[in-house]
């Protein structure tokens, strides 16, 4: 078949190539392929492999030279809090002096100040806060990205993010994938109506849905945020309504957060710093991803979450950035991707496959993108890079040359190449 474009001269192309989720020796078994080509129509990959694509090509394709380049699928950040206003950098000097990010939380900072920005933002400076981010996460390789609400606390403005996210999906080349998080925290006015807030928020699950604003449900599950109990109440409500579940769990304390959503059929438990021995065999036992947040025990000065015990123990690991304006704030992927080489123990293939197909996989993605694959899109990063394992030992640089989204360049020697809306 003829292509609309031929990338060759690529180094090495790397993929996982495993059916997932990707468990044990199968998340470090990497199809390389030295010498490599990449044929693309209609945004879809139909070949690749060793040589320079000739049979695919005729005087109507067009032909990039990646000049020893080598590639890998599209990063796929499965986390994130993207929309928002302001920062929250006047919190720093305390995270800095130790003071735990829950008293800060308790005090009225945190996720509150955030909310308060949030709430008297308007669309159109949310809209273009999260552009810019978006073009950053780009630009360091991430094609699609999961973005929650959980800066409301309440339906107007929990609408307002879900609603510049949609636009956002319409008009950046990143994919994204929405969830709503109302129960992020428990707002101060219903200290002592705990019970009438999540129900409110169970009845925003109508209007979240009838306006088809998100695919998913996610749940703080933390000392002073909610409750084992409470987020079963919401989350089970979520999955009647036909809403996909997951669920921060085991970030400071481990509730028992962990062991709920293996229970519910989440598609991914999130932080997982604080999970149990016995916790890690539940998910090993599960097809539930344990989505770890390297950058943001960074950020808070935390313990790591135990991802070589994981992947040993047979849990199907995932890495994301979890970009948020209050404990972890950067766009920048590769950064987080070196934090899970370099803290998390993790090889160069699991890190890649943490980033792709795994996290894919929790997204509900796996059929369309997250490794190179005859019949999937074309979401491609090209790496100024020897090899795989260079972009995670030369740490605390963008090793992204080039970013292919659904086969159109839309990053090219490091600068975006298609006009803001």
């Amino acid at each position: 078949m003829i292509a609309d474009l031929v990338l060759y001269n690529i180094k090495t192309l790397y993929t996982p190539h495993h059916e997932p989720p990707l468990r044990h020796q199968e998340l470090n078994d990497i199809l390389s392929i030295d010498d490599a080509y990449l044929a693309i129509k209609d945004g879809v990959i139909i070949g690749f492999g060793a040589g320079d694509g000739a049979q695919h090509i005729d005087e109507s394709t067009t032909v990039h030279d990646l000049a020893g380049a080598i590639v890998c699928p599209g990063f796929i950040d499965g986390h994130s809090h993207l929309v928002h206003a302001g920062s929250r950098e006047d919190e720093f000097a305390l995270l800095r002096e130790g003071v735990p990010y829950l008293d800060i939380l308790a005090k009225g900072g945190g996720i509150h100040g955030t909310v308060k920005k949030t709430q008297e933002a308007t669309p159109e400076a949310l809209f273009k806060q999260a552009y810019t981010s978006l073009d950053r996460m780009m630009a360091h390789g991430v094609t699609t990205l999961e973005a929650k609400s959980g800066y409301g606390l309440e339906r107007a403005t929990e609408r307002k993010q879900l609603q510049v996210a949609r636009q956002l999906n319409q008009q950046h080349p990143v994919r994204l994938i929405s969830t709503y998080m109302g129960a992020h925290a428990l707002p101060k006015a219903y200290t002592n109506k705990r019970k009438t807030f999540i129900d409110q928020v169970i009845r925003d699950l109508d209007v979240i849905k009838k306006e088809d604003l998100a695919e998913a449900v996610d749940i703080f599950c933390e000392k002073n945020a909610f409750t084992v109990q409470e987020a079963k109440t919401i989350l089970t409500a979520a999955q009647r309504k036909g809403f996909k579940v997951k669920i921060h769990a085991d970030e400071i304390v481990s509730l028992g957060g962990t062991a709920l959503g293996v229970k519910l059929g989440a598609t991914s438990v999130d932080h997982l710093m604080a999970i149990t021995n016995d916790d890690i065999e539940r998910l090993a036992d599960s097809d539930t991803v344990a989505n770890i947040l390297p950058g943001t025990s960074f950020h808070l000065n935390r313990a790591y979450a135990r991802a070589r015990t994981m992947i040993d123990k047979g849990v199907a690991v995932a890495v994301a950035g979890d970009y948020n304006p209050g404990s972890c704030p950067t766009e920048n992927f590769m950064l987080i991707m070196q934090l899970a080489a370099n803290q998390l123990k993790m090889k160069p293939g699991e890190v890649l496959s943490a980033v792709t197909l795994n996290a894919a996989y929790h997204l509900g993605l796996s059929g369309q993108t997250g490794s190179i694959a005859t019949g999937k899109q074309a979401d491609l990063v090209v790496l100024d890079a020897p090899n795989l394992a260079y972009t995670l030992y030369h740490f605390g640089i963008n090793h992204v040359k080039d970013v292919y989204i659904g086969g159109q360049r839309v990053v090219h020697d490091r600068q975006i190449t298609r006009r803001n809306p």
